[in-house]
């Protein structure tokens, strides 16, 4: 143990009681509280000696601290289990199960142990002014690893360059395991072995993907990267393909005739699955009947078939930059179940009477049959809520007074706005990115979104609000919890600087009500994407769940997904369990339904991964064709390694490497989100504008970067900047190409950014 200095006689028999209980096989991980009762002691004073005491004893190595003020004994827990994170700036960890510690592990003490692999390690002893150490001494579980990369064959081997972040090295390749592929060509592979005497691991490829650097090789790889699929199962195509629409007279029977109701579908103006559908209709008492008409799907996907075991598995459709992987084979997705106009449709709809001032006064789920009027896009139907003439122009403009009165009633009771602009490109044909626009949520978006987040509202409630004692059914909700309370106090500290309050305390809806007002507050100013961002990520996620908990971000008690099951599979949940229980079946097995939700939830994030991704790959696309031009932005990250910019003109985000900022040496002050100039006090804050050169753009890791352009930074040239010279040659043929367009060009551009 420590030494042990000249004490009093209390202190010594302190530091012997604090030695007998961190020398006991009970002690695991303590803090000086846990010690402290654990040994009898009540005194602040002694409290304090105690802490003392472990600070000392880890100081001089005797304990290990695995967090702030938290100590384990390096001669108990030397062994423990956990995941294995490999990276490939060698930074190798692993995180322990129970504490979540991540301990350091050098690449000589891996066993070759990959990204996911369950281990066994020793953790090391402490030595003096220097972080734990683990050393990997058993693989007890081997994550099944595939990695996308770019092949390179010779005579007698192949190796795989993996694009991965979670591996430095190339993946060794036996000649008869290529599966045809040739140079060049971006493939999957799969490792199969690493043996303890190489540096490297061997594989086999799995799928040849196509060429490195075609449009439809990336967007599969990327896809493949998430673990997502990349194309549908022909067996599943051919039993989709024998379906048909079954519009029988038997069959509409059974159902409400909505078919003579005006209806009529408003979606974005490249959609074909039309799987919601709104219709209206003055009622002779002088309300409204309102019908929120969604596809029927599981008329069509009956549980446990081919077609319903694939769409479980994807659980979502993925919407990339330039295509849509739908969870449903085309002729089911775009075809029978699509609500397309002038086509009678089998629907499961919710039904609305409401008055003038946009109350419910009462409401029906029921299975329908309808026949959409019309087909309109957003724009058209923006177009007749600004003008008040055109097709239906009365049914849209009521259907939008009474949105905007459900809206307002929704963020009076403590919905929260989080209204950001996305970023949409257009593509060539090869997948090209053109130029970049703005998608903006108008008045037409928002009136869909208002009926379908009542009709989601009403299924859940009908559900989950059981009259008298009964208990409520097991159920899929969608569920969202409450914020991080340190977030939302950081987020409160930063947002006073700047002049605006958010309430940390209260009931929710003060909480979000003082949100939307900083958030309303912030739009057009400097200092707008720095903190709406941040209120996002003071946000919990939604997820999938048969425990509602409510949906805090709404506002909303009850909340679900009833209304698009052509691309989402929680909602082919919700349409199967609302038919069992209307028809007064039992509930259903809470423990499968969960597992079913979990996964759909897990998916639903690697989807918005795999599309965040596909949008990064075509920004730094885009961008190479602008290497060496000078953008204004908004710092929109800060890290250790450098500042996030989000250029104003096109929003594509790069990253300025704190080793490019030449002028000081710069420390990174996380609590208050800035890089901080040792030698001259310089600041860069996120929000902060600045004006920045494209430098680098890297399509295979999808890295764009920027350096900082100002007074003591001019432009640089492209040869300065360090760029590659199959980029520069590439950048003078462009701008030759340009001058000789001239002003047209010009003027191209300047539309294009604004």
């Amino acid at each position: 143990m420590a030494r042990q200095k000249k004490s009093s006689p209390d202190t010594l028999a302190l530091r012997q009681a604090v030695d007998k209980y961190i020398a006991s096989p009970s002690s695991k991980t303590f803090n000086y509280k846990q010690v402290s009762t654990a040994i009898g002691v009540e005194n602040p004073t002694h409290h304090r000696a105690v802490a003392l005491y472990l600070a000392e004893l880890a100081f001089d190595g005797d304990l290990i601290e695995v967090a702030p003020g938290k100590y384990k004994t390096p001669e108990h827990n030397v062994t423990a289990t956990g995941t294995f994170v490999r990276l490939r700036n060698g930074k190798n960890s692993v995180i322990t199960d129970g504490d979540e510690q991540a301990i350091f592990v050098a690449e000589r003490n891996s066993m070759h142990a990959l990204n996911g692999d369950r281990v066994q390690v020793t953790i090391a002893a402490r030595i003096k002014g220097r972080e734990p150490e683990a050393i990997v001494t058993e693989i007890i579980e081997k994550k099944d690893q595939t990695f996308i990369g770019t092949l390179r064959v010779e005579k007698s081997f192949a190796t795989l360059t993996p694009d991965s972040k979670y591996i430095a090295t190339d993946i060794l390749i036996p000649r008869t395991k290529i599966k045809g592929g040739t140079t060049g060509d971006k493939a999957i592979v799969r490792i199969t072995e690493w043996p303890d005497d190489s540096t490297s691991p061997r594989g086999e490829v799995v799928d040849v993907l196509g060429k490195a650097g075609e449009n439809n090789t990336e967007i599969h790889a990327i896809l493949a990267e998430f673990g997502l699929p990349y194309k549908y199962p022909q067996a599943v195509e051919k039993a989709a393909d024998k379906i048909g629409a079954g519009i029988t007279a038997e069959e509409v029977a059974k159902r409400i005739d909505m078919r003579d109701v005006t209806t009529f579908t408003i979606d974005p103006k490249d959609a074909k699955d039309f799987d919601d559908a709104l219709s209206i209709r003055r009622l002779p008492n002088g309300n409204w009947e309102i019908g929120v008409h969604i596809a029927d799907v599981t008329h069509y996907v009956h549980p446990d078939t081919i077609i319903d075991r694939e769409a479980q598995d994807r659980a979502t459709s993925v919407y990339l930059v330039d295509r849509v992987v739908p969870m449903l084979p085309e002729h089911l997705s775009n075809g029978i179940c699509s609500l397309r106009p002038d086509e009678e449709k089998l629907t499961f709809s919710t039904i609305f009477e409401m008055d003038e001032r946009g109350k419910v006064l009462n409401s029906q789920i029921a299975r329908t049959v309808i026949k959409s009027n019309r087909r309109f896009t957003y724009e058209e139907a923006q177009d007749v809520i600004e003008t008040g003439k055109g097709d239906y122009a009365e049914e849209i403009l009521a259907l939008d007074r009474l949105a905007k009165i459900l809206r307002k009633e929704r963020y009076d009771n403590g919905s929260v706005d989080f209204d950001r602009m996305e970023v949409r490109f257009e593509i060539d044909e090869n997948g090209h990115p053109t130029s970049v626009y703005f998608k903006e949520s108008k008045d037409a978006n928002k009136l869909i979104e208002e009926f379908m987040l009542l009709a989601n509202r009403t299924v859940a409630t009908f559900i989950g609000k059981a009259s008298g004692k009964k208990k409520p059914k097991a159920f899929v909700y969608r569920v969202h919890d409450m914020p991080d309370p340190d977030k939302l106090l950081n987020l409160a500290a930063l947002s006073k600087t700047f002049g605006y309050k958010v309430r940390t305390s209260g009931t929710p809806r003060d909480v979000n009500r003082s949100l939307n007002k900083m958030l309303v507050d912030v739009k057009g100013k400097g200092e707008e994407n720095f903190l709406s961002t941040l209120a996002i990520r003071s946000m919990a996620k939604a997820i999938y769940t048969t425990t509602n908990i409510g949906h805090y971000g709404l506002g909303f008690d009850y909340y679900t997904h009833f209304t698009s099951p052509i691309r989402r599979y929680p909602d082919m949940m919700v349409h199967r369990l609302l038919e069992r229980y209307l028809k007064g079946g039992r509930t259903v097995n809470v423990d499968k339904l969960e597992e079913q939700c979990k996964h759909s939830s897990n998916q639903e994030q690697l989807a918005a991964n795999a599309e965040r991704a596909s949008i990064k790959y075509k920004q730094v696309e885009y961008m190479n064709d602008h290497l060496g031009e000078v953008y204004t932005g908004i710092i929109s990250g800060v890290t250790e390694w450098g500042l996030y910019v989000e250029l104003d003109d096109n929003k594509c985000e790069g990253l300025v490497p704190v080793r490019d900022l030449a002028d000081d040496y710069y420390d990174f002050d996380e609590k208050n989100y800035c890089l901080v100039g040792r030698r001259h006090n310089n600041r860069y804050r996120l929000g902060d504008a600045v004006q920045v050169q494209v430098a680098r753009c890297n399509l295979e890791r999808k890295q764009l970067d920027f350096v900082i352009v100002d007074a003591k930074n001019p432009p640089r040239s492209l040869a300065n900047l360090g760029s590659t010279p199959q980029a520069i040659k590439q950048q003078k043929q462009k701008q030759k190409k340009n001058s000789r367009k001239g002003s047209s060009r010009r003027g191209a551009k300047g539309s294009n950014r604004h």
